[in-house]
């Protein structure tokens, strides 16, 4: 009997072949990810040195750098390709001039207005108009009838008129905007809002670094909402001397604080509000911080191990305390980059660990400024989180964002 040959059928080979090009697109994809996660998205280094390297990859730029006059920071946009070929990762480079910076370590105050007035109470709530057009707690009014306002009072002159009122208020960094119109309240004989605003604050902080032209950088983190966490929109603020005179020590579940008052006319003025701190000019650099400068260590020259603090307590005397640290993530890009625990026994003693009013204080290692101090844990007062200098700089430089 003749038996035919059995003729190999294409579907087992085609199915080989999209099973290898599936597996090997999911390595690639695997690959990307892992390369995405251990590229940050901006990554630093100085003007004339070479570029941060990452395992397997080479960096092409894409874009030319650019920069502010003046600014100790410029940007150029590049790729990360693995063997040359394969694009991982886009990033933003910041060059940064190998500057020298006066230290900080000395408190200042802080006084600001903010963009708009932000909502912090509302009059028999269920029928007020705003609050019946959508307007709630803590919501930032930015404008009345589509224009700017300088104050609280502008909003409540219009709102007299009793004619439909328009406003444009942000939330969670979104911009919305409502109209109706004010009730006539039998108490007041006038048209009100019924809204209660509040568009200014102030505070304490440390200086962290500045610049030979007086610019600075303080607090490593930004100035935000206590209710809501968002950052605070300022539209202008001041700086202004501050003296210590007493310390609340931190214990656990309890933050401490630096209490101290406004010593002197301003000094100073704020520009920019961001996650990574508050930046500004000064008038002068401030006697406390003295003649000495200090070279800036980026984030690969920072190690775990011992490193100091500058900061200034109710003796009103700069001075340099022991610190530890600990857990680095290179590519963090906010305020918590690494860990830092008080090891000084004076300044245990003195404070219990970190407080308020120290946030901004500088972190010095090897005789370079790299980084600063940004928060508190709350059940362990003798430890917190630094941020790494590059970061504030960075952001110091970077244009601010557009409001969405």
């Amino acid at each position: 009997m003749k038996t035919e040959k059995k003729r190999n059928s294409p579907c087992p080979i085609l199915g080989k072949i999209v099973g290898v090009f599936l597996t090997a697109l999911a390595l690639a994809l695997i690959v990307a990810g892992a390369y995405n996660i251990m590229i940050p998205k901006t990554v630093s280094c100085f003007v004339g040195s070479d570029i941060p390297s990452y395992l397997g990859t080479t960096f092409e730029e894409t874009e030319g750098a650019q920069a502010a006059d003046g600014s100790v920071v410029n940007f150029s946009q590049g790729q990360y390709k693995l063997f040359g070929a394969i694009p991982v990762r886009s990033v933003t480079v910041a060059k940064l001039e190998d500057v020298k910076v006066y230290v900080g370590g000395a408190p200042f105050g802080i006084k600001f207005f903010t963009r708009g007035a932000t909502v912090v109470g509302f009059e028999n709530e269920m029928e007020n108009p705003a609050y019946r057009a959508g307007l709630r707690l803590y919501d930032t009014v930015i404008k009345v009838n589509g224009h700017d306002f300088s104050g609280v009072s502008d909003i409540t002159r219009v709102a007299e008129d009793g004619k439909e009122i328009e406003l444009t208020y942000l939330r969670a960094g979104k911009e919305f905007t409502i109209k109706f119109t004010p009730k006539y309240s039998q108490n007041e004989k006038k048209y009100s809002l019924g809204v209660h605003f509040k568009d200014s604050g102030a505070g304490i902080g440390t200086l962290t670094y500045v610049l030979p032209d007086g610019t600075f950088g303080g607090l490593g983190h930004g100035i935000c909402d206590a209710e809501t966490g968002d950052l605070t929109p300022i539209g202008s603020g001041s700086v202004l001397g501050v003296t210590i005179n007493g310390i609340v020590k931190g214990q656990r579940g309890a933050p401490g604080e630096l209490k101290g008052y406004f010593n002197s006319s301003k000094v100073g003025a704020i520009y920019k509000n961001t996650d990574c701190g508050i930046f500004g000019a000064l008038a002068e650099v401030p006697s406390a911080l003295g003649n000495k400068t200090y070279s800036i260590g980026l984030k690969n020259e920072l190690k775990e191990g011992e490193a100091t603090i500058l900061c200034t307590l109710d003796n009103n005397v700069r001075q340099e305390y022991k610190v530890e640290i600990s857990a680095i993530n290179r590519n963090a890009t906010g305020n918590k980059c690494f860990t830092v625990k008080i090891t000084d026994e004076k300044l245990l003693a003195a404070t219990g660990g970190i407080v308020q009013g120290m946030s901004g204080s500088p972190i010095i290692q090897n005789g370079k400024l790299v980084g600063a101090v940004t928060h508190v844990l709350i059940n362990d007062p003798t430890t917190g989180y630094g941020i790494f200098i590059e970061n504030m700089l960075t952001q110091m430089a970077a244009p601010m964002p557009k409001a969405a």
